[in-house]
């Protein structure tokens, strides 16, 4: 078994999980680049380097999740790190712009297979994933947990009658963070009795396909916190939300 830590990162093919997977291959990382078409995967890890393997993993699928749980335990034998990183903004057609995708998320006029599909990705696969990965995570001498998530979904600041941004909150992408926000808390919970701290990272309005590159933020600004929670020291926080400025509230 190897002494290096190993660290998994999902949707890792592109966007911020890939940098999220460069930004842990230095600092020591063995990194797994999860990824639901193993080919994208393979030439993402090539990116991220010597220290990178891809990883098939389709977080709304049971055997994927499994298949690959076996994998980390036959090849390595270990994970220190998992980051949820794999999420949907939208269940339509590719390269919807922004303001279009907001409009079909609307309370009144969602589709519910959208919002299903959207849920499936970005709460009910972190659950599956997580719980796949805890043996291992609990074998760590410092097992950490990051999820993605956004301040999109914190009802604090979309409650705020000043926040600009709240005109965006619809039923699909936004609640599905605060459940993800939700199901953090629930790990964390769970787990404060243990060396494994569980957070969520709010990367920031960043470009990537998520908003169609309508963002403002780089790839790199965008990894900073999910990184920072994934190399937490003994004493560092669990069960928080935050993004580069510091807590974010639920």
């Amino acid at each position: 078994m190897d002494d290096k830590p190993v660290a998994l990162v999902t949707g890792a093919n592109k966007g911020i999980g890939l940098q999220i997977a460069k930004d842990l291959a230095a600092h020591g990382f063995t990194v797994l680049v999860g990824s639901r078409n193993l080919k994208r995967g393979e030439a993402a890890a090539k990116t991220v380097g010597v220290n990178a393997r891809a990883l098939e993993l389709d977080v709304t699928n049971q055997a994927s999740i499994t298949a690959a749980a076996e994998r980390i335990r036959s090849e390595l034998g270990r994970l220190d790190v998992l980051v949820n990183n794999a999420g949907i903004s939208h269940a339509g057609k590719p390269g919807r712009p922004l303001q279009e995708m907001v409009k079909a998320g609307r309370a009144s006029v969602a589709s519910l297979d959208e919002v299903r599909a959207v849920f499936e990705t970005n709460v009910f696969g972190v659950i599956a994933v997580t719980q796949a990965m805890l043996p291992f995570l609990r074998t760590s001498p410092a097992g950490r947990i990051v999820n993605v998530s956004s301040s999109s979904g914190s009802l604090t600041l979309n409650s705020e009658p000043t926040n600009p941004h709240r005109a965006m909150f619809g039923v699909g992408y936004s609640p599905s963070k605060t459940a993800l926000n939700a199901v953090t808390l629930a790990f964390a919970l769970e787990l404060e009795s243990t060396r494994i701290k569980v957070n969520a990272a709010c990367p920031g309005f960043t470009a990537t396909d998520l908003n169609n590159f309508a963002g403002t933020r780089t790839v790199e600004q965008g990894a900073q916190q999910a990184v920072r929670l994934a190399l937490l020291g003994p004493d560092g926080p669990t069960g928080t939300l935050s993004d580069d400025n510091g807590p974010v509230p639920w």
